[in-house]
Formats: structure tokens, sequence, C-alpha cells
């Protein structure tokens, strides 16, 4: 096993059990207890979590991993939610991004898709087929390299968990400008209670982007449905399309439904 392969382990033993324990994560992973002690304390050394006599445990109230360390995933998952997300943008108007790894697969969707970057790219001249407002760093740096694509990249104080851009210059940029569509990445979407993040600054950005757009879309894969997290986004009321995986319960799906919501699982 790999070291980034070890630690993606690590950090999702972490997240999923507030700590671990270096005997027993050795059994896990099938590598000696020396190379574990080494993996934690190189992983306390970039504050992702934090070192214990024996373990370690996860670094701060609200645990997330690192968006490098999160990538693999739900993969699958987050790829087709992706390009079902990306159905949903016409041409030409204007699409706002937040962070996460279901949102990377997001823009990577919208970059490649034929009518983006073909024949109707070359009949509009030149000029920018979509417009990207997003406050992810990642997001920005994966899509300015498409001439195809106007990317709006807001102001604000990055968190490295998310690479999301936050606080009050990001929100200066948001209150002067619209949106046609914004696409909301959440750590939990609650069937009574809406969308939440972990981070309250990125959920303030979140909710000024929704409140900035005509139509609303949250992809989030299924393990996020019922759960809440630290911060709310916004209401069911706000959002119109729920994107997920087959994962997605019938019971959840009628409830999405009943309250407004179209549910679109991939």
């Amino acid at each position: 096993m790999s070291r980034d392969a070890r630690w993606n382990a690590l950090l999702e033993l972490v997240g999923k059990n507030g700590r671990v324990e270096v005997e027993g994560a050795a059994a896990t992973l099938d590598v000696s207890a020396a190379t574990i002690r080494r993996d934690l304390d190189q992983l306390a050394e970039q504050q992702l979590l934090t070192r214990t006599r024996g373990g370690a445990v996860a670094h701060g109230v609200s645990y997330e991993l690192a968006l490098r360390y999160k990538t693999g995933r739900h993969a699958p998952e987050k790829q087709a939610i992706g390009r079902a997300v990306s159905e949903l943008v016409a041409v030409g108007e204007v699409v706002g991004l937040t962070g996460g790894t279901t949102l990377t697969e997001v823009a990577r969707s919208l970059a490649v898709r034929s009518d983006v970057v073909g024949d109707t790219a070359a009949g509009m001249g030149g000029q920018p087929t979509l417009t990207v407002v997003t406050n992810a760093l990642n997001i920005a740096n994966e899509l300015v390299i498409r001439p195809q694509i106007k990317i709006v990249v807001t102001g604000g104080v990055a968190r490295p968990q998310s690479y999301e851009l936050t606080g009050p210059l990001a929100s200066g940029v948001l209150g002067e400008i619209t949106l046609d569509v914004a696409v909301l990445g959440v750590n939990a979407i609650d069937t009574e209670r809406g969308a939440y993040v972990h981070h309250e600054g990125e959920a303030s950005i979140n909710r000024l982007l929704a409140e900035q757009a005509q139509r609303v879309v949250v992809a989030a894969d299924s393990s996020k449905i019922g759960k809440r997290a630290f911060a709310r986004v916004c209401d069911l009321g706000q959002v119109d399309f729920l994107v997920t995986d087959k994962g997605i319960t019938p019971e959840a799906t009628a409830r999405f439904t009943e309250a407004g919501v179209t549910v679109i699982a991939v």
C-alpha cells in the first residue's frame, strides 16, 4: 500500500471514529506499527489530526478531511453526479460553483461538454460559452486554462481543508453579481432542515450564491442525505434540484419531492 493510500485510509478512520489506535490501524492496513506511527506523525505535522499516546484523534471539533485526501471517497458516484449536474446548465449561462470533491467533478464535466468545447464554441466567435463564478481555488485552477469558459474568482481568505475562499471579500464580490444557476456542494442535507456544511464561513458564501441564483442545484452523494453538519446553508425551499446517486432511498426521494425538490438519482 502506498503512503498516500495509507494516509487516506488513516484519515478515513479518524473521520469515521474520531480517533485511531496505532495497533488497530496497523492490523487493518496490514503494515507495521512503526509505519503507522510515522504516518500519524507526518499527518499531525500537517495539522490533519492530533497525535495522542498510542494513536491520534480528530483535529478540532468540526473535523473534515483535506480535499486532496477526499478524492477517492465515492469517486464513481461523484463523477456520475458531476455529469448529471452539467446537463442542467445551458450554454451561455452564468454558473456559481462552491468547492468540494463533488463540485470538482461538476467543473470537469462542464469543461468537456461537446457543446462547450465544440461547434457551439466556434460559432460564438471565440467568446466564452460559459461563465463560472467560484470561490474554490482548485476549480478555478482547473478551468482557467480553458478559453471557452470565463472564470470569475471571489476574493477572500483560503481554507486549506477545502481550498474555498470565505469572508467579507468573497461576500462583496458575490453581492454584485447575478447567477443563472448555483451548484452547491454540501456535507449534509436533511429532508426537514435543509443543506449544511461543516464551516460557518463556507455556509455564508454558499447561502449568498443560492440567493443570487435563479436556480439552485445541490450536488451530494447519498452518504450525505439525512445527515446534519455544523452550519446551515439554506432550507429546502431554496433548492430546485438534488442530484445524487442511486443510494438514495425511496422514502427520502418522496420527502424531497414533497418539499418541492426535483430529485435526480444517477
